[in-house]
């Protein structure tokens, strides 16, 4: 290989290195100024910043997961400014005995997800479908790798809850079951790949609108 060629292959490796993950800070902070509708158009003075910018009370309390059996609060730079260029956020999640949060995945983010009360059957599937799973108790940690497919279940008897923590402030989300059943795909896609009927199929995207 050429010392020409050789440059530019390094010059391409570090561009594509630097833009696989959230970008570094520029400052200690940046919270954003309230009037501005982008968070990366401007900066709050930090003289007026407060210890409360970097506060959030959100998640003590779980939202109502009666209905579903399971329920999430995502923590975001959206809701919580100081999150605002720091690479990070944050999500509970609260389950029922029986409570699933369905197969998904973060196209931006690894996850860590800590166990605050109860037992959970977790895990992620590989790029070769091999599943790596295993019941959870209180107190334990399991990590998915960025853009796996991964799921949990209280299968407790009692109410269980999750806080999981993810290294960029836009993790993204998405449900498989909402990302197939619940879009606009075409229904003969859906019937020939999944060898399902009109009746079926239909069955399946009424369940999955309650996710």
């Amino acid at each position: 290989m050429s010392l020409k060629l050789s440059a530019w292959f390094l010059i391409l490796l570090q561009i594509h290195l630097s833009s696989a993950s959230d970008s570094d800070p520029l400052h200690d902070f940046c919270i954003p100024r309230s009037e501005f509708s982008s968070i990366f158009l401007s900066c709050k003075n930090s003289s007026l910043v407060t210890a409360e910018d970097f506060v959030f009370s959100g998640i003590r309390t779980p939202k109502d997961y009666s209905k579903t059996g399971f329920s999430s609060i995502p923590v975001s730079s959206s809701v919580f400014p100081g999150l605002n260029t720091l690479g990070m956020s944050f999500v509970r999640a609260d389950f029922e005995s029986g409570g699933i949060n369905v197969p998904h995945y973060h196209p931006r983010a690894t996850e860590i997800a800590f166990v605050l009360e109860g037992t959970i059957y977790s895990g992620f599937v590989d790029s070769k479908n091999r599943v790596f799973a295993k019941v959870l108790e209180k107190g334990e940690v399991m990590v998915f790798p960025k853009g796996l497919l991964h799921f949990q279940m209280n299968i407790g008897n009692s109410r269980a809850t999750i806080l999981g923590s993810f290294n960029s402030e836009n993790p993204g989300l998405v449900k498989i079951p909402s990302a197939v059943f619940g879009s606009d795909i075409k229904e003969e896609v859906l019937v020939k790949a999944f060898g399902l009927n009109g009746k079926e199929l239909a069955k399946l995207r009424k369940k999955v609108s309650s996710y």
